[in-house]
């Protein structure tokens, strides 16, 4: 296997997130359900009585489910297709963690959102000369928003903390570019 191909499955493998927690959890509630029927049949045929329910009355319920009201019926139908469409989410879409890949010649290197969104932090407090407390940075896969709260009476040039949190975007290397907007609150906080 080369080095490339490596590389690339480790970075798929940082970047997604496995379906292991959602596969457990089915497969818990569904041992769990097996049990109980199983346990319910058991206690039937030993003629003792029932936990929940009786497995004939299960299964009689089951039999004269079209001779229910209706709503009783198109309620649980709604739930069971709500319950499947969740499951096939899960099972289908990308579950992608808040990372983002560093191009390196070397390595694959692999950075948390909230590092770069760190960063992000310190250098537009900088460049808007406003307390590292006032900065809020939040970093999506596509999109860097940093919230400045500038101090009462000191103007903040937007366009220079812009300029400086893309420059320090641009020196990051990130594989999938990740554009930046900066926004200044109206009312700004007494003191440093």
């Amino acid at each position: 296997m080369s080095t490339e191909s490596v590389r690339r499955r480790i970075t798929r493998r940082e970047l997604h997130s496995p379906r292991s927690t959602a596969a457990i959890v089915v497969a818990v509630l569904i041992v769990v359900a097996l049990a109980w029927v199983g346990t319910e049949v058991v206690i039937a045929l030993l003629g003792l009585p029932a936990l929940l329910v009786a497995p004939a009355d299960m299964f009689a319920s089951a039999v004269s489910l079209p001779e229910a009201p209706a709503a009783i019926v198109v309620a649980a139908g709604v739930v069971a297709v709500v319950i499947g469409l969740v499951l096939i989410v899960l099972a289908l879409a990308p579950g992608r963690r808040p990372r983002h890949v560093l191009e390196t010649e070397r390595a694959a290197t692999i950075v948390d959102s909230e590092v770069v969104a760190s960063a992000l932090a310190r250098h537009a407090s900088l460049a808007a000369d406003v307390d590292p407390d006032h900065t809020t940075v939040s970093v999506s896969k596509r999109l860097a928003v940093v919230d400045l709260v500038p101090t009462s009476g000191i103007p903040v040039d937007r366009s220079s903390v812009s300029a400086a949190v893309d420059r320090e975007l641009t020196g990051y290397g990130l594989r999938r570019s990740v554009s930046s907007r900066v926004r200044v609150r109206e009312n700004g906080k007494v003191g440093a």
